[in-house]
């Protein structure tokens, strides 16, 4: 009773298809895909800036503390 059969996975598939309808599935589907697609980029694009700061090329920047005087 604790685990499921292949039949009990097909009439859940066939229950979900009844209710939500294949073309909705579809643009669930889609929308997932380009979801993944924009995070892959993105990942891809933080690892460029990523490798393009001084700071990963073990350089140091040298800059100079200022203090804001109030008027």
């Amino acid at each position: 009773m604790g685990s499921f059969s292949i039949w009990h996975w097909l009439i859940v598939l066939a229950i979900v298809l009844v209710v939500f309808g294949t073309k909705k599935l579809r643009n669930i589907g889609g929308d997932v895909g380009g979801a993944v697609k924009s995070f892959k980029e993105a990942m891809k694009e933080g690892e460029q800036n990523k490798v393009d700061s001084p700071a990963s090329h073990g350089q140091t920047i040298e800059g100079e503390v200022k203090e804001k005087t109030k008027v």
